[in-house]
């Protein structure tokens, strides 16, 4: 797993794909932290980094389907996967790989925006000023849902070939994961369930760890969505190979 997972991280810097993912995350957010009106902190004259936690799920939607988009697509396509198969690695080696690959990008596209943290921290009255257990759980939440999306995205990727219809599928089911269950559990037909729909989609764990209190429930349900996610993966490369 370790020497896939190298490979497959050194892949991803000598490309665009790391920087550019990275650079678009930085600049998206940043916008709506400082520039336009209606979200900027300066304009809302009061420190918080609501608008990170707000706006990050939305910006992992597209630019994670483009980390992961390659993943198994490209190995396909240049008909790579097959020797990649041969080689003494258990399917979960080769999944688990590029699962982690993607996900320290991920995590590596959170990092500078601590310097958001530390900028709102100075702009705190006094400094200081914040919510800091809720900062840490929303960073915490930011991550398992970067870690969910990037599961989505190996998935929609081993499915297909071609990179640009691995990209679209992952990008509609990040979507489908993150807001699906919230859309259903406004519709009537529901109303008396309503609490319970909730409870199977990721705003309603999401928004839990923003409060910063780390529920064990809350980390189960990401590791439980993440394992099905790979699982059904497993599923489908193990079939291929036949």
């Amino acid at each position: 797993m370790l020497q896939v997972l190298s490979k497959e991280f050194s892949s991803f810097l000598n490309s665009l794909i790391a920087y550019l993912v990275i650079g678009a995350f930085l600049t998206v957010i940043g916008l709506f932290m400082w520039f336009f009106p209606e979200t900027s902190v300066l304009e809302y004259g009061y420190a918080d980094m609501d608008t990170l936690f707000s706006m990050g799920p939305y910006v992992f939607i597209f630019l994670i389907p483009a980390i992961t988009m390659r993943s198994f697509a490209e190995e396909r396509k240049a008909g790579t996967l097959e020797l990649l198969m041969t080689k003494p690695l258990r399917d979960w080696d080769i999944i688990l790989g590029k699962y982690l690959a993607g996900f320290a990008l991920v995590l590596v596209s959170l990092l500078p925006t601590l310097l958001y943290y530390v900028s709102v921290y100075q702009l705190g009255n006094p400094p200081g000023n914040l919510d800091t257990a809720g900062i840490a759980g929303s960073y915490i939440g930011l991550a398992l849902l970067g870690a969910v999306f990037c599961a989505a995205g190996i998935l929609a990727s081993s499915i297909t070939p071609n990179q640009i219809v691995a990209f679209i599928v992952a990008a509609f089911l990040c979507f489908v994961l993150f807001s699906g269950f919230d859309s259903l559990a406004t519709l009537d037909v529901w109303s008396a369930n309503t609490l319970l729909i909730r409870q199977l989609g990721i705003v309603y764990h999401y928004e839990s760890l923003s409060k910063g209190l780390i529920d064990s429930r809350d980390l189960l349900y990401f590791g439980s969505v993440i394992f099905l996610l790979l699982s059904i993966t497993k599923l489908i490369i193990g079939s291929r190979q036949w």
